[in-house]
């Protein structure tokens, strides 16, 4: 478990998309920059067609601007696509949240609904250190992709991806419609899951090094519990523990799993003999056909493998 420090904030580089929260982002953003300046905190703001150049000019202002901070006005895509600039470099990250979902703010207990406090909890400047997931994509010459909360496989990611082309509803809703819509497609495949550095910890019993062949409908990996707007999927993850999470979704029929999509959508714990959680330091997935998101973001399709990195971001927080 990480220690909190404080430190002083009097420049920050702002990432925002104003688009998040199907047009909220824009308020928000207004909110949260004229609080910046209200308290005398000078502002770069980064605005760009592409996750690629997002991450090119964060990395651009944080050297020519000497920030003291990047903050991130949008929802859990927005922060995926900013580790790339600044995972491992120390410089914190700030968040004022303006997405659907808002998993990884939710989990540090940065407001939510409340711009101008956000706002005020990065200019606080109190730091904390947490873990980051980093997924070897099966492409050819990818790079390592980051991730903060959630990496979903299977039907998880197809809803996710379902559910990121929706326009209404927002909030928890939009993934349970298009849960429903993806439910009557291919459901339950094959999977291969390689565990390494794996502990027990009251999860099921596997030792270091173990293999689970399963048939499932989807496999998530979580270093944080929640995903699409406090979805419980992960509900004993440690956000600095050195491990990730995994919950498998075994071979359940199609009325099962409706009946568990409400449970997950309350944000329950999911209390079923098909679902099995592991924790282990690295995984490795294999299925045929499955897709995979992370934070809510395209990761590409498996196999996969996806490893904990200890104290890879500094974030800022209440």
């Amino acid at each position: 478990m990480t220690q909190n420090s404080s430190r002083a904030v009097c420049a920050v580089t702002v990432v925002t998309n104003r688009h998040a929260g199907l047009g909220a982002g824009q308020d928000v953003a207004a909110a949260a920059l004229a609080r910046f300046r209200e308290r005398g905190v000078e502002v770069a703001e980064v605005r760009a067609p592409s996750a690629a150049e997002t991450a090119r000019l964060v990395r651009d202002s944080i050297e020519r601007d000497n920030s003291d901070a990047v903050v991130c006005i949008g929802g859990d895509g927005l922060i995926n696509v900013t580790l790339d600039a600044v995972a491992r470099t120390g410089v914190p990250l700030g968040l004022v949240p303006a997405g659907t979902g808002n998993d990884l703010a939710r989990e540090l207990g940065v407001p939510t609904d409340d711009p101008v406090a956000a706002a005020d909890v990065v200019v606080d400047g109190r730091t904390r250190t947490i873990d980051l997931g980093q997924i070897d994509l099966s492409e050819p010459g990818s790079a390592p992709m980051w991730f903060a909360t959630v990496t979903g496989t299977g039907f998880d990611a197809r809803v996710t991806l379902r559910a990121n082309a929706m326009r209404w509803p927002r909030g928890r809703l939009r993934y349970t419609l298009a849960a429903l819509a993806e439910i009557s497609g291919r459901f339950t495949v094959p999977y291969r899951v390689e565990l390494t550095g794996a502990v027990t910890d009251g999860l099921t019993n596997l030792g270091a090094g173990s293999t689970v062949a399963t048939n499932a409908v989807m496999v998530a990996v979580g270093n944080t519990r929640t995903y699409g707007g406090g979805m419980l999927i992960c509900p004993d993850a440690v956000m600095d523990d050195g491990l990730l999470d995994l919950t498998v979704v075994g071979k359940l029929s199609r009325l099962e799993m409706l009946r568990l999509l409400p449970v997950l959508s309350a944000g329950k714990r999911q209390n079923h003999p098909e679902v099995k959680q592991y924790r282990a330091a690295e995984i490795t997935l294999t299925a045929p056909v499955a897709p995979a998101t992370a934070d809510g973001e395209p990761a590409g399709s498996l196999p996969i493998t996806i490893r904990a990195v200890p104290g890879a971001l500094t974030v800022l927080v209440p």
